[in-house]
């Protein structure tokens, strides 16, 4: 379910099933400008980087936006007519790539509030499920998931932590867990294996920061 799947840095993931795909490009190493389609889960820096979506993106990529990041996706330069706009709880397809938008939002801390109607994205890919969290709390919403794989921030401070990740998944039970959103900026280091060790064994962790 990982294959041709990793987590580059923090949140920044990239697929490579049959087209290219980002979600939250950051500290992307060099210039690929190979991404079919970049997702956007909120405008904090570590998640929409002008630098980075310009490292990856290409003459027909897509940049997928929560609906309040337009203006400024739009003051930055990047063109209405390669932008898709969602809403929370919604579903959608483009090209042929099926996905749904969960809320993400904070539930006893400022830094994501709810009303922002930030996202995480939940996207069908060969028959596979995948919950891309964004920075999130677990909340009503996404502890009603069912997915196949889960990446969710374990970080602290402005998301969950290790242990109410665990929680969370340990509730919505996923084939497979990987933990984001720590290491770096926030979090440490060792709080992906603490997150593993907290996990149903029934569900496999895999652990891309190390």
């Amino acid at each position: 379910m990982l294959e041709d799947v990793e987590v580059l840095c923090h949140s920044s993931i990239r697929f490579h099933k049959g087209r290219i795909i980002y979600f939250d490009p950051f500290k992307i190493d060099k210039n690929y400008h190979d991404a079919d389609i970049i997702f956007i889960t909120h405008d904090h820096y570590d998640h929409y980087s002008i630098e980075d979506i310009n490292k990856v993106i290409k003459e027909d990529s897509v940049l997928v936006i929560p609906k309040n990041l337009l203006s400024r996706v739009v003051e930055d330069g990047f063109s209405k007519e390669k932008i898709m706009i969602v809403e929370i709880n919604q579903n959608y397809d483009i090209a042929g790539l099926t996905f749904r938008t969960i809320p993400s939002y904070n539930k006893n801390k400022p830094f994501h509030p709810k009303e922002n109607h930030w996202v995480g994205y939940l996207i069908e890919l060969e028959g596979i499920t995948y919950y891309i969290a964004g920075d999130t709390d677990a909340i009503e919403e996404n502890r009603k998931l069912k997915c196949d794989v889960a990446f969710v921030p374990v970080g602290g401070v402005y998301t969950m932590d290790y242990q109410e990740a665990a929680e969370l998944v340990n509730e919505i039970k996923p084939k497979i867990a990987v933990p984001t959103h720590y290491g770096s900026i926030v979090g440490h280091k060792e709080d992906g294996m603490s997150f593993s060790k907290l996990v149903d064994p029934n569900i496999k962790c895999y652990i891309f920061i190390k």
